[in-house]
């Protein structure tokens, strides 16, 4: 009886195939994010920096490490495109302003009330008026300046100020695994509907106006919903935001 063939493994997928294969993917994710951002961003812009991130998926996948190419490829394809975002800054520097200090108050009056601070609440502290407190939650939900998702994996529950930690950064790696935990744990605390929206929008991948179907308010409800909840997370997560400015 002949001895059994060697095992051996898969072969390693060519990388033209596989950019050739995935590049409408690059698209979807363009579109979704695009969806997040200001209206005066261009997707072209967007595509180009996510075939970027699928050229460099392509040339680095090892099928050996068990993940599929298209769950690998759309984590490099969001860490691309959403550094694209973070070089262009296609945000008003005063929509960061009031967002910061929208996200300051909120932080106060929770840490004072021990509840969750309420818009009047956070309007009266800011000196505004309920209309333009709106106004400052809705240019949250689409400015890149409240949102925690510029990581390179995408996704809220994955993503942290670090990126992705490599293996050989130990230290590193711990921080955004207690990041991940403690920006988890804000999402998990927040107010019902913030959470659902959340859900939806980030683990279901749903726009706005389809998030809006689905609750049966309108997409700009739905907007200033997710823009509340990204500025309460925002202030939940303060100290490790100020720990990622420190030099």
């Amino acid at each position: 009886m002949s001895a059994s063939a060697p095992y051996a493994p898969a072969a390693q997928a060519d990388p033209h195939t596989l950019v050739l294969e995935h590049a409408p993917l690059v698209k979807r994710i363009a579109y979704h994010i695009l969806a997040r951002l200001p209206q005066h961003v261009e997707v072209d812009d967007l595509i180009q920096a996510g075939m970027l991130g699928l050229l460099d998926a392509a040339r680095h996948f090892d099928p050996a490490q068990g993940a599929s190419f298209t769950t690998y490829a759309g984590t490099r394809i969001r860490g691309a495109i959403w550094d694209e975002v973070r070089r262009s800054d296609w945000t008003p520097r005063s929509v960061h302003r009031k967002a910061r200090e929208a996200a300051e108050a909120i932080r106060r009056i929770e840490n004072e009330k021990g509840r969750e601070a309420r818009d009047h609440e956070v309007a009266d502290a800011l000196g505004v008026t309920a209309e333009e407190y709106a106004r400052i939650v809705r240019d949250a939900s689409v400015s890149r300046v409240a949102s925690l998702e510029e990581g390179a994996t995408g996704d809220l529950a994955g993503s942290g100020p670090w990126g992705d930690a490599q293996p050989e950064e130990p230290e590193r790696a711990l921080e955004a695994e207690a990041f991940q935990a403690a920006l988890a744990e804000a999402v998990a605390g927040l107010p019902e509907r913030e959470r659902l929206v959340m859900s939806l929008y980030y683990d279901e991948e749903l726009n706005l106006r389809e998030i809006g179907a689905v609750l049966g308010v309108s997409e700009s409800r739905v907007s200033q919903i997710h823009g509340q909840a990204l500025l309460r997370v925002r202030a939940r997560l303060a100290a490790w935001l100020e720990q990622e400015k420190a030099p």
